[in-house]
This record gives structure tokens, C-alpha cells and sequence, in this order.
């Protein structure tokens, strides 16, 4: 199969952040007929609902549009407190008022990076539960959380540990295996 497209969703707005380099990461280890294209969501208004009564925003309109064009999605989030950041969950409540719903039986994989040592599970299962309420389907393995990952990261933001290539790659394929199961 060739022209798999998967849209990479960054949940931090940090320029130097591991989960954006991460998703370039995964950018180049998208295996043979997939491609991944980067989504930024630093542009999308703080959700208020009398602002989405007049008309939802040309950004959120935007993101909603390449989701819906996106055969699956990829999550890249940092954990903060415990849970999901707020500019990822922002983003997420905005591109879910759109109608049609674009994450709905959407594939869906998740990944993360901190500097932690548990790399962003609890923020993975947080959003978990958001998208089994959006209708998505989240895919189950490989989980990538990448712990102590500036030490996975050179300094120029580009992921020099071999394994965690590897499971980026094996991830890139599974979530196009897991969509294309979920067509049939």
C-alpha cells in the first residue's frame, strides 16, 4: 500500500521540545508508503464557547481539515502535572465541536517524551479516556514513552537512541495496520 498519510499533532509549543522532535523523528522513519506531515497548535485560540457560537476559528478549522484528510493521527505530548497539557486538551475540545466530529473512528497512536522517568504515561492514559468520549480509536502497542530523553535527544533535537528508533518505526507501521483493520 503506498500514500498512507498520518498527521503528527505536537502537544507542546516549546520550539526546543523532545515530543516536536520526536515527531521529525518520526518523520524520517516513516516506513515505505507512509508519509507524516507535522501539526502545530500554537495559533489556536484558548476554547471559549461564545467565541465558537459566532464561528469556530480559521486554525481550528484548519487542524479539524488535515485530521479529516489524515488516514490516522499521531500524538506527541509531554506530561505537566500529572495529566495533559493544556494547550494539546485546548486544541483537542476546539477540533471536537467541528462538525463533522474529525476524530470520530479515527485511528489514533500516542507517544511522548519527558524528561521523567516514567515518560508521560499518566498524560497517555489521560488522553486515552478523551478520545474513547471522541469516538477515536486509539491504538494499543507499541506505547512509546520516552523517559530521561534528554539523554535520547542530541542537542540539536534529533533522537539518537537506536531502540527508541526502532519502536518509533514499528509504531509508524502498526497505526497504519491497526487503521486500515479498522476500515474493514
Amino acid at each position: 500500500m503506498t500514500g498512507f498519510r498520518i498527521l503528527g499533532i505536537c502537544g507542546s509549543l516549546r520550539r526546543g521540545s523532545f515530543n516536536l522532535a520526536a515527531l521529525r523523528a518520526a518523520v524520517d522513519l516513516a516506513p515505505e508508503g507512509i508519509s507524516l506531515e507535522i501539526a502545530l497548535i500554537g495559533e489556536i485560540p484558548l476554547f471559549n464557547d461564545d467565541v465558537r457560537a459566532v464561528g469556530i476559528p480559521a486554525p481550528v478549522i484548519e487542524l479539524a481539515g488535515r485530521i479529516v484528510a489524515a488516514d490516522a493521527v499521531l500524538i506527541a505530548t509531554p506530561e505537566y502535572n500529572y495529566s495533559i497539557p493544556g494547550v494539546l486538551k485546548n486544541a483537542i475540545d476546539w477540533v471536537s465541536r467541528c462538525d463533522p466530529q474529525p476524530f470520530r473512528d479515527k485511528a489514533v497512536a500516542i507517544m511522548g517524551a519527558s524528561p521523567g522517568a516514567i515518560g508521560t504515561a499518566r498524560a497517555q492514559y489521560d488522553l486515552r479516556k478523551v478520545f474513547v468520549f471522541l469516538d477515536a480509536h486509539v491504538m494499543n502497542k507499541p506505547e512509546i514513552m520516552i523517559s530521561a530523553a534528554g539523554q535520547r535527544f542530541d542537542g540539536a533535537g534529533v533522537l539518537t537512541d537506536a531502540a527508541t528508533r526502532q519502536l518509533i518505526g514499528q509504531q509508524l507501521a502498526g497505526l497504519r495496520d491497526w487503521a486500515m483493520r479498522l476500515r474493514s
